[in-house]
């Protein structure tokens, strides 16, 4: 004889009745599968209630989630601080063209293009709690740090103005080469210093870049002022014998290089905050694109303009330069294409892309370094065809036709990458863009849990 289970608890009738209604209703749902020839799934009262812990297959059917198959759910884990602190779907589909991800990579997460994958991370990530703004500073304020800025960018071509004028004009006054180097060198120190410091502050300065990165582009940048300031000199003297150094072209090459600061610094700034506001209205990366080419074509054109005026200013200024109506003379050309080397490379690292602008300074650094080298072989006995390429082409064009073609031919190369390169979205934004062009580059991933709704 079975002896019934105890209850020690109280009887509650209304929990009995609730007990029979389940079992009549399981027993009914029994009856309906048996009939159908089905089994009967069970089903979570509430949509977004996974059914089990192990296979999640409640998440699955419910309406509006998706599941563990859900594709998007790994670039949530992996972007989840870029789309946190996004201020809207254009800044993500930055982050992830910098990160590859293209259309074709967008397709395999069931979406037409990177930014219809964008807006699904933005609506579904919740925004990050940032701090408020800071308070607006005051127009008096505003316009006088605009204008210490822009005392800042003429200061460098001021003084080193001032020094080449005064240096020539002492030397011929006195008739004494000391003073005259003397006076040019505490003006060169000076003028270093002020580009220096216009290098540190503005739209020039180069922010996360490390020891190496810096000591690399100082010395590219370092070899590139020596050439213009005494290579044609030594190659000459290399191919021909010794001669007297002119220190005209140097002074003259000196003065252009000082005064392109101002509008290198002012183009800088102009193409940056045009490239943000369209950032701010653009609702696709192409449309972005479409926009910014114009404005860093107009850009570019612009600086151009303003280093064929600064030609005219800089043989105003040194005694001994070609006279103001005279055509354009290959030492000013080399000296034009250095700019705008300078310009490009500055512009790319500026924006992020330091690897490219260090190899466009790499490129020219050892075509001038190789036709030194080669130049100097050529005395050696037996070894004369070594420098006949350099040889003929100096004789043709003059010593300064070495750094021309160098600086101008990788300035070329920069300008075709930056066209590319500076025109997408992924180059501009401050926590977007950079964040991942970083990442990217350290070859490290950053997880966040998962906090999606």
């Amino acid at each position: 004889m079975t002896t019934p289970p105890r209850w020690n608890g109280p009887f509650d009738p209304a929990s009995s009745d609730r007990g029979l209604a389940s079992d009549r209703g399981l027993a009914s749902d029994r009856g309906l599968a048996a009939l159908s020839g089905a089994a009967r799934v069970p089903v979570s009262r509430r949509p977004d209630e996974a059914a089990s812990p192990r296979t999640g297959a409640g998440k699955a059917q419910g309406k509006g989630r998706r599941g563990p198959a859900d594709p998007v759910r790994s670039l949530m884990h992996r972007h989840h601080d870029l789309c946190a602190r996004a201020v809207d779907p254009l800044e993500i589909a930055a982050g992830l063209e910098a990160h590859g991800v293209t259309d074709r990579t967008a397709a395999r997460f069931r979406h037409r293009d990177v930014f219809s994958l964008a807006e699904e991370l933005y609506a579904r990530v919740p925004r990050a709690e940032e701090p408020a703004p800071p308070a607006a500073p005051a127009p008096g304020r505003v316009l006088g740090v605009r204008m210490t800025f822009a005392a800042l960018w003429l200061l460098p071509g001021a003084l080193c103005a001032a020094t080449a004028s005064a240096a020539f004009r002492v030397g011929v006054i006195r008739k004494d080469t000391t003073v005259g180097l003397a006076l040019g060198a505490g003006g060169a120190a000076l003028t270093l210093v002020a580009l220096w410091l216009c290098l540190r502050r503005g739209p020039l300065r180069v922010r996360g870049s490390g020891r190496g990165g810096c000591m690399a582009h100082a010395f590219g940048t370092g070899w590139l002022l020596g050439y213009a300031a005494a290579g044609d000199w030594l190659l000459t003297g290399l191919l021909d014998g010794r001669r007297p150094y002119d220190a005209a072209p140097a002074a003259e090459a000196a003065v252009l290089l000082a005064l392109a600061a101002a509008p290198a610094a002012w183009c800088a700034r102009w193409f940056a905050v045009g490239a943000r506001r369209r950032l701010a209205v653009s609702r696709g990366l192409e449309e972005f694109a479409a926009g910014v080419r114009p404005l860093f074509a107009g850009v570019v054109t612009a600086f151009l303009c303003a280093l064929a005026a600064l030609v005219l200013a800089a043989r105003l200024t040194v005694p001994g330069s070609p006279p103001a109506a005279a055509p354009l003379s290959t030492a000013e050309a080399a000296v034009v294409a250095l700019c705008g080397l300078l310009f490009l490379a500055r512009l790319l690292a500026v924006h992020g892309f330091r690897r490219a602008a260090l190899s466009g300074l790499a490129v020219a650094c050892a075509v001038q370094a190789a036709a030194l080298a080669t130049a100097a072989a050529a005395r050696l006995p037996g070894a004369a065809p070594l420098g006949e390429p350099v040889a003929r082409l100096t004789a043709a064009q003059g010593t300064a036709a070495v750094p021309a073609a160098a600086c101008g031919a990788a300035a070329l190369a920069l300008l075709i990458h930056a066209f590319g390169a500076l025109c997408r979205a992924s180059a501009h934004g401050d926590s977007g863009a950079r964040t991942a062009r970083a990442a990217r580059d350290t070859r490290t991933t950053r997880t966040a849990p998962d906090r999606a709704p």
